[in-house]
């Protein structure tokens, strides 16, 4: 199908986020209070370009003037909406019918200027913009000797056909119980 491949990546990008949240919500207090807050700018940031995009795929206006919140969401908070986001963006996946994934979409990026993506380019760029800053959290935790979440596709596969999205394979914590 054309469009398992979407699917597996947002599906992917919702495991590894919800680890990742996990991860960050057990060890939080153990990072320096500069380094907490480039966590905060880094998971904001991821958050409301998620939320950027969804409103892009559902062709309706935004409210962000920048691809960050105004004010800086506590954790928690992030961490909720990061699990609703990532749950919206599992559920558009599983529903893009081949025909609509190189449907051109006209939108403005948060600055206004003019842009255009299909709707496959966009589920793309979520997931691979989520992955890069994941990894930037995930260099902040092994600074600070904490163990981030594996944030690998294989581990991710491995969990699915298990039937099991909440098992680290490193450790057995349950990040995505750890989230909620």
């Amino acid at each position: 199908m054309f469009t398992l491949p979407y699917r597996t990546l947002i599906h992917y990008k919702r495991w590894a986020t919800n680890g990742l949240n996990g991860v960050v919500a057990e060890t939080f207090d153990r990072l320096p209070a500069d380094e907490q807050v480039i966590v905060l700018r880094l998971l904001d940031h991821i958050q409301v370009v998620d939320e950027i995009f969804s409103h892009n795929l559902e062709a309706r206006p935004h409210n962000y003037g920048a691809a960050r919140s105004p004010e800086l969401p506590a954790l928690d908070t992030l961490a909720g909406k990061a699990r609703a986001t990532n749950d919206w963006y599992a559920d558009y996946a599983d529903t893009l019918r081949p025909e609509e994934v190189d449907e051109v979409i006209d939108f403005p990026f948060s600055n206004g200027e003019p842009a255009s993506m299909t709707r496959g380019e966009m589920l793309l760029h979520v997931a691979m913009h989520a992955a890069g800053h994941r990894g930037q959290v995930a260099l902040l935790l092994q600074k600070n000797g904490i163990q981030p979440w594996p944030d690998r596709i294989t581990d991710f596969l491995k969990a699915e056909s298990a039937g099991d999205y909440g098992v680290n394979p490193r450790g057995g914590r349950r990040a995505v119980e750890a989230c909620s």
